[in-house]
């Protein structure tokens, strides 16, 4: 008979990664929010989110001139890194926040916490480029979604792996990114909005491939592919 552990914490405690990303967001939203709401700062407070945007959100024009010009200022590039952490305001930061924990969480269990915070990173740098590439756009890419839509493709990787060591249909592991994505372009459609779902879905296809290699035993079996492909 199942004998329940009194000594079990009541809640399952979130792999490290996934709440440094959730505090790193949260702090610097709450910075943000204190600045406009004047109880910190001063009046040039007020404009720490547009300049924060400026200064590192990813701005097509100024990747334009770094592929025309061949230079690549590491101070440039670094927006590749923080635009993820900058949010239009606080319900998208929220939002964002809320599927770290949950996604980061599922996620995080298999992953290594750094196997998960490269997939994040890595699939917001490969959504920037994606927009910036892709697209003519004069609107700034901010915000962890690249990010999340990573995770996404990590835990769509998870179900996929699942699915076929159990011998089901393998596609229903992207039901999830199907439903998002057509949620996206409905409200797109009624609302109104940017092209940033191509930094998002680039951010999964990262995140689904990435997740050959970085998750457990994942170099392993992508060297036996090799293996067996050159055998071939």
């Amino acid at each position: 008979m199942f004998q329940p552990d009194h000594n079990a914490s009541p809640l399952n405690p979130l792999p490290w990664a996934v709440s440094f990303l959730a505090l790193l967001v949260t702090g610097i939203e709450l910075l943000f929010g204190a600045g406009e709401r004047g109880f910190i700062g001063g009046p040039e407070a007020v404009g720490w989110r547009l300049t924060a945007i400026r200064d590192w959100g990813v701005i097509d024009p100024v990747f334009d001139w770094m592929v025309q010009t061949g230079q690549f200022p590491p101070s440039e590039l670094a927006r590749l890194l923080t635009y993820p952490l900058i949010h239009a305001g606080f319900t998208h930061a929220l939002f964002v926040v809320v599927f770290i924990l949950a996604l980061g969480k599922m996620v995080g269990e298999i992953f290594s916490p750094a196997a998960l915070l490269s997939v994040f990173f890595g699939s917001a740098v490969f959504g920037a480029l994606a927009y910036v590439l892709l697209l003519d756009e004069r609107t700034p890419l901010v915000g962890g979604y690249p990010g999340v839509y990573g995770l996404i493709g990590a835990f769509s990787y998870i179900l996929w792996m699942n699915l076929s060591a159990t011998g089901h249909n393998r596609y229903r592991a992207f039901t999830l990114i199907a439903v998002l994505l057509g949620i996206q372009l409905v409200f797109g459609l009624i609302f109104g909005g940017g092209n940033d779902w191509v930094a998002d879905f680039a951010g999964f296809v990262m995140g689904f491939f990435m997740s050959f290699v970085v998750s457990p035993g994942g170099v392993q079996r992508m060297r036996d592919w090799v293996a067996r492909a050159r055998q071939r």
